[in-house]
């Protein structure tokens, strides 16, 4: 049960008390948990660690408008999932081509970054399995649709969404994308992430590596 005024020192926390709220998926065959770049993985970590599972990286890319490359047309996750807004696609004009172009810029740099994160190692296998997807939190939903449908995708056989704070109305409507959600805390008043973390640094790309690099 999601409590609503739940606060974490920092990520470590936070991934400790997704864990224990995940911890029905403990010792399940076939479980393999995906952390969201960057984020997500000190969550991912925890959670590995708790439900005795194997840990890889999945990565989300914002689309940017072309003209305004910080507006967000929609986002692509490592192995293809995407997801677009369609209704800005339509008000802007912006054509097919244009759309075509931007996913396939962000997917080439997806995998550079993959290659960097993980020292050549290739990515968990998840065909059959049961996939938990754990960021730091939810607050659009759009990155988290992308892991989805990326995993989706790639055959896996249940795809369960973790984080340790996001708004009940976007942790309801990932329920449709899905087939099981948790989310340990969903503030009355949702402002963003780290309003419910005490330390919330912005991750680094070593940090990244070196959870990655530990042996489950």
């Amino acid at each position: 049960m999601s409590d609503k005024r739940r606060t974490f020192r920092d990520r470590r926390e936070a991934g400790q008390v997704l864990a224990r709220d995940l911890s029905r998926y403990r010792g399940q065959q076939n479980l393999h948990v995906l952390g969201l770049a960057r984020g997500g993985v000190p969550i991912g970590a925890e959670v590995a660690r708790a439900l005795n599972a194997p840990l890889d990286v999945c990565l989300v890319r914002k689309l940017g408008v072309p003209q305004w490359p910080e507006l967000a047309m929609g986002a692509v996750a490592t192995g293809g999932g995407v997801v677009l807004n369609h209704d800005l696609l339509r008000s802007l004009g912006i054509a097919d081509e244009q759309v075509r172009d931007a996913i396939a810029r962000e997917t080439a740099e997806l995998h550079r970054r993959e290659l960097a994160y993980r020292g050549g190692r290739g990515p968990l296998e998840v065909s059959g399995c049961t996939v938990v997807l754990v960021d730091d939190g939810i607050a659009t939903g759009a990155s988290m649709v992308a892991a989805v449908r990326s995993v989706r995708q790639a055959g896996a056989a249940q795809v369960v969404v973790g984080a340790p704070v996001g708004p009940s109305t976007v942790c309801r409507l990932l329920r449709e994308e899905a087939d099981h959600v948790v989310c340990s805390t969903m503030p009355a008043h949702f402002l963003a992430v780290g309003q419910v973390f005490a330390d919330f640094h912005q991750v680094s790309d070593d940090e990244v590596r070196q959870l990655l690099a530990v042996p489950r």
